[in-house]
């Protein structure tokens, strides 16, 4: 007994492997991440150096050239770019696509070190970065502004408080301040005074650096007892800074008030971040590659309400930017379409089959194969994104192929006579080989889209996986459960509905005019040669001009 008997005959055993489909189908909707493309395997390797004081053609020089010399000979790297201003250059090396980004950044970080010892003394050791190239921008931004408080004080408190309850949350990957100044002592030095008390800059500096420092100075134990020693070798005001002595000479003092203004201000003004024109700090929040970024996202809306509720007096807190309100969108439009389609498909069948119970068989196949489809999504390592969503959008109407081919032929074998369990054993029995050919095949013309190399074949090769996964899922239904459902749901209807068999009438007068003109063709085959390539002659030139047309709208747009 074939296994498509077994099916019909052993009903709960067809109803048990469906079922198991479901389930896998459901563990896999709540697990898997959900994105708004499919992740590439591509990042940038960031090597960012600083040599305070330098202007930017000497930093280019005695930095971002060497370095990039040393860099470029990487393997695994795209396209190089250099970004050099004053006392800083950043080099951004974007590897290949699906390169493995651990050893181009080991072979990198091996080169930048073989040129350290040729750098400049004054510049900083470069510091290497790995950034994957879904990490560029943040999923949320939240912007924070006052009419009261400063910049740095708003910086000040996002960084106590709000930051390190953000970033704390699972699935967030980091939450960084964008725009915001920190507390630092501004000391605006005055060069006429500075003149007259014959001071240089690099007396100023070197008294800065020698009179603010931190000193661990350990302990004292004794036979009884053990004291920690402490000493406060650092200034923590403004007014500590200008009574700091610059120099001594014939007794008198040089005090840092005497040639400069000292003030507590922020750490840089080179930054203005203003939102709907208003002055805001802003911080983002990127996620983990591996978390779901709807469900990260509705935790840190949630926390930050909660922020909200705790926040200074005068101080706001807004949502500038939410990347996942598109995905909600694009989920919403996707089951909006799903629906018309089933109804859609409904209706196409219904006009066709002419009966509710004929319709059942091949409208259950459709949920079924798209939530199968969704397992295998899940055993592929794929995410739910726009491309794998279209898939199962465009697959609805290909899953249900198959079993409205195991319906009709059931429905054949009953209006000769035979029972329905009897006629779903031999309708299932005939299509088992086409069955197989038809999935094989649609599944055979999707799959190759996913070997596709480039930029290409990484975006579309979800979209082709689920696509073939879909189909393969509705030839095991139209197998297991469709006829089991035939032998059940179908019966013998003496007189078929008017629609039907309207339809049923215009496709009988189609088939018979076109065996009509098909015979009258093959008798005049010694005519139809010469015609036919005169046909292809005259329209070669047509077919040409179309194609130049295409290739003109595809380079420069419709004209």
């Amino acid at each position: 007994m074939r296994f498509t008997e077994l099916c019909i005959r052993r009903p709960v055993l067809a109803i048990v492997i469906n079922l198991v489909i479901v389930l896998a189908g459901l563990q896999a909707v709540r697990s898997l991440n959900v994105r708004q493309y499919p992740k590439l395997q591509s990042a940038s390797v960031t090597v960012r150096t600083q040599y305070a004081g330098a202007d930017a053609q000497l930093v280019r020089s005695f930095l971002t050239t060497p370095l990039e010399r040393a860099i470029a000979a990487a393997d695994g790297i795209d396209v190089l770019e250099s970004e050099t201003t004053q006392g800083l250059s950043l080099i951004h090396a974007r590897l290949k696509l699906n390169f493995p980004a651990a050893s181009a950044l080991a072979d990198i970080s091996a080169r930048v070190n073989q040129v350290r010892a040729d750098l400049p003394p004054g510049a900083e050791i470069p510091a290497i970065s790995l950034e994957p190239s879904d990490s560029q921008f943040a999923a949320l931004y939240v912007s924070f502004g006052s009419e009261i408080l400063a910049d740095n004080q708003l910086t000040d408190y996002l960084i106590r408080v709000v930051q390190p309850r953000l970033s704390a949350l699972a699935g967030v990957q980091r939450a960084e301040i964008l725009g915001g100044s920190q507390f630092a002592v501004r000391v605006w030095l005055d060069p006429d005074r500075m003149m007259a008390l014959k001071v240089n800059p690099a007396s100023v500096s070197q008294a800065l650096a020698q009179n603010n420092y931190l000193s661990a100075v350990g302990q004292t134990k004794g036979q009884l007892h053990r004291v920690s020693s402490s000493a406060d070798t650092d200034l923590h005001s403004a007014e500590d800074f200008q009574q700091l002595v610059i120099r001594r000479q014939n007794g008198a003092l040089v005090r840092l008030q005497d040639i400069a203004e000292v003030k507590l201000g922020a750490e840089s003004y080179d930054q203005d971040v203003r939102l709907s024109g208003r002055k805001e700090v802003f911080m983002g929040i990127w996620v983990l590659p591996n978390a779901n970024s709807l469900d990260v996202i509705e935790r840190a809306r949630a926390e930050l309400e909660a922020i909200e509720r705790e926040l200074p007096t005068g101080m706001r807190a807004t949502i500038a930017f939410d990347s996942t309100d598109y995905i909600h969108n694009a989920i919403h439009e996707v089951v909006q379409t799903l629906l018309e389609t089933v109804l859609i498909v409904m209706l196409v069948l219904f006009a066709f089959l002419g009966s509710l119970r004929s319709v059942l068989v091949p409208l259950v196949a459709i949920p079924l194969s798209l939530i199968g489809a969704v397992f295998l999504i899940q055993v592929c390592g794929f995410t739910i994104n726009l491309l794998t969503l279209l898939a199962i959008v465009l697959s609805v109407g290909l899953v249900v192929d198959d079993a409205i081919v195991v319906v009709e032929n059931v429905e054949r074998h009953i209006a000769e006579g035979l029972g329905p369990v009897e006629a779903a054993v031999r309708g299932a029995r005939e299509l088992i080989g086409p069955i197989v050919a038809m999935t094989v095949t649609l599944a055979a013309a999707y799959i190759p889209v996913g070997f596709q190399g480039g930029l290409t074949g990484a975006l579309f090769r979800e979209f082709a996986f689920t696509l073939a996964g879909a189909v393969l899922v509705s030839g095991v239904v139209a197998l297991t459960l469709s006829p089991m459902m035939s032998s059940r749901l179908l019966r013998r209807d003496p007189s078929p509905h008017a629609l039907p068999a309207l339809i049923g009438r215009g496709f009988e007068a189609l088939r018979r005019g076109y065996n009509s003109a098909l015979e009258w063709m093959l008798r005049r085959r010694p005519a139809t040669y010469p015609l036919w390539r005169g046909l292809e002659k005259a329209l070669s030139p047509a077919a040409g001009r179309l194609a130049m047309f295409a290739h003109v709208v595809l380079e420069r747009g419709t004209p």
